[in-house]
């Protein structure tokens, strides 16, 4: 059958309130579909969590527009920790999550209009687009990205996440991971030395390199069209030596905790990685059940030791008040769902 990956599913973000936090991404980026919503224990994650069974609440949202979801993630047996430093661009982990922003200019005047944190001007991104970036209330950097793909329009300024910049001591042995595995095989940008459009950012008088990547070919998969095109910006710090951004902390803590991928084909996908050097840590084995979705997970961890998450989806909610949901297992693995059916998702959104 082969491994199929679908694009990004979504980003986890630990957060010290779920509920609050659910309700200021559902304004400020329209992610207003719960696709599910639960509190129970994370027993699988002891590797990350001092082998401690940590018990957290989740909400995994969407905006039906196209991109992932936002897994919003709160600890409720302690108390989530932030670093202990402020996070620079380079720091090896996640640095920030690309938002996809259908008017840039306009974005940016709304949110300066909400009071939003707003980093920098509108700048140019490595592609020629404008861009900029913003902080959300929990220290979280979004970098809003001019891109018109879309599913769904719903009329919103932006969709969901379309991506991840990551910061890595080694591009090129980053590479055998997010480009020989998670198939970003094109080349958008390789860039070297100072960086304009990071001006307002914690790390911007550093010099870098900066790799800007894509896939060649259009994703599979039953959400593929719903997701749409993603991109994955490595980023190297040439002049100081970075901090690995979850030191000393759990998964789950605050900030970004994983970034993950739709994918079908789990036990050759398993092989895969392994082949490469990039065995599983973390592994459901069957199906998972979280009360309103199941499937199947498992974790890597990329050469700096960030989460990467795969999901292999099993069942999803479309309408949960009428009891409407679709089971996976048995279908076409590359063949997208249709249409129709992921966009009746947008009647079940959370409204003001």
């Amino acid at each position: 059958m082969g491994v199929v990956i679908s694009g990004i599913q979504q980003i986890g973000i630990g957060i010290p309130n779920v509920q609050e936090a659910f309700d200021w991404y559902r304004k400020h980026f329209g992610m207003d579909i719960k696709v599910f919503e639960e509190a129970a224990d994370a027993a699988l994650m002891l590797p990350y969590t001092q082998n401690e069974v940590r018990s957290r609440h989740a909400i995994l949202s969407l905006n039906n527009q196209s991109g992932g979801g936002f897994e919003i993630w709160q600890y409720t047996s302690r108390t989530p920790v932030m670093p202990d430093f402020k996070i620079a661009m380079g720091d090896l982990g996640l640095n920030a999550c690309k938002i996809r922003t259908y008017n840039v200019k306009k974005t940016f005047e709304k949110f300066k209009a909400l009071d939003v944190r707003v980093l920098t001007e509108v700048v140019t991104d490595l592609k020629g687009n404008p861009t900029f970036y913003i902080m959300d209330p929990y220290e979280n950097m979004f970098q809003m990205v001019q891109d018109d793909y879309v599913f769904r329009d719903t009329g919103d300024d932006t969709a969901g996440p379309m991506g991840c910049t990551i910061g890595v001591a080694d591009i090129d042995k980053a590479l055998t991971l997010y480009r020989d595995i998670l198939g970003y095989d094109k080349v958008l940008a390789d860039k070297e030395g100072g960086c304009e459009e990071y001006k307002g950012l914690n790390g911007s008088g550093n010099g870098y390199r900066r790799v800007l990547l894509t896939h060649n070919e259009p994703r599979n998969g039953s959400f593929s069209r719903m997701m749409g095109p993603s991109e994955i910006e490595l980023i190297k710090v040439i002049d100081r030596k970075p901090r690995k951004i979850f030191d000393g902390r759990d998964w789950g803590d605050r900030g970004y905790i994983h970034l993950c991928f739709d994918i079908n084909g789990m036990d050759e996908l398993k092989e895969l990685c392994a082949s490469k050097g990039y065995p599983f840590t973390v592994d459901s084995a069957n199906s998972f059940d979280m009360g309103e979705a199941a499937g199947r997970f498992s974790y890597i961890e990329d050469p700096d030791g960030t989460l990467i998450e795969f999901v292999e989806t099993h069942k999803l909610p479309i309408m949960k008040k009428l009891g409407w949901y679709k089971n996976l297992k048995n279908r076409d693995p590359k063949k997208p769902l249709p249409d129709w059916m992921l966009k009746a998702m947008w009647y079940t959104r959370v409204k003001n």
